[in-house]
């Protein structure tokens, strides 16, 4: 008992303690983008805080960056706290874990504890990323699907005269009204266009959303940079054969129905009725022996 209370004691104390330190960067994150200076004439922090945020370990910290680049890659790019991502999923962990000991200890079996405390630790620390990493891929999966649409804008803009950059700036303002994520997806590559050139923007967007289908998007805009050649009549044939790739991609999803459906048949449908034709014969030879 003693011991179950120090352990569950000891989770509260590294989840609030994780808590609390995530709270603290945020505030000092704030304060330093409302002033741009890092001098204040403040009071000065309590000591627990600043011992806390010394002795709590920063790889915590260290992924940052890669759960911004997931959150980049899932189609949010302006969320204001991923850097708290981490801090605030093992503050989870541990207080929920330490209130699930405190709580249990008394009416649970110890191998019981354990399982229910692995059960919380998978969920946290596993879930969270796969709800993450699920988002990524639909959000891939839903810019691929609507990449013959802007290719086919991208044609006709072209066709009228304009610049392959003026005409993803322009479709990039148009398309806000009925397609968000796209034009979002635009403006984010005109952006890094400015900034860094189209050449290095359409990588980028390569590595945005790395589908056979946008290598080849990305792949004859940078030919037409290369080269300066007509691209209305390549664009048109390329959206073309990207809906005839998705739909092989169904009718393939289709065929393979015919196998999935076999599964369920067999579990649910042959083997109740080979049951109900074998169960009464049987009855009536144990009934017979009787």
């Amino acid at each position: 008992m003693g011991q179950s209370s120090v352990i569950a004691l000891c989770f509260i104390f590294f989840g609030v303690a994780l808590l609390l330190v995530s709270l603290r960067k945020e505030k000092q994150r704030k304060y330093i983008n409302k002033y741009l200076a890092p001098k204040s004439k403040d009071k000065e922090p309590e000591k627990f805080i600043d011992w806390l945020d010394n002795a709590i370990p920063n790889v915590l910290a260290a992924n940052n960056a890669e759960v911004t680049q997931k959150l980049s890659d899932a189609g949010v790019y302006s969320f204001k706290y991923a850097h708290l991502y981490l801090p605030l999923k093992f503050a989870v962990l541990f207080i929920g874990g330490g209130i699930i000991t405190f709580m249990s200890y008394e009416t649970v079996e110890p191998m019981t504890l354990i399982a229910i405390m692995s059960i919380w630790v998978i969920l946290i620390l596993i879930v969270p990323d796969s709800v993450l990493d699920s988002r990524v891929k639909k959000y891939r999966s839903d810019m691929t699907r609507q990449l013959p649409y802007l290719i086919d804008l991208l044609a006709v803009c072209v066709q009228t005269g304009m610049t392959i950059e003026s005409s993803m700036a322009y479709l990039a303002s148009e398309m806000k009204s009925f397609d968000p994520k796209l034009a979002r997806l635009l403006e984010r590559t005109n952006e890094r266009a400015h900034i860094v050139g189209l050449d290095k923007a359409l990588d980028e967007l390569y590595a945005h959303i790395p589908t056979p289908e946008m290598r080849s998007f990305v792949m004859t805009l940078k030919q037409s940079l290369q080269y300066g050649s007509s691209i209305y009549m390549t664009l048109t044939t390329l959206s073309s054969d990207i809906r005839k790739v998705t739909m092989l991609h169904i009718e393939e999803k289709i065929g393979q129905l015919a196998a999935k459906m076999s599964i369920p048949l067999i579990l649910f449908i042959m083997i109740p009725i080979v049951i109900l034709i074998a169960v009464p014969g049987v009855m009536r030879m144990f009934a017979g022996d009787y």
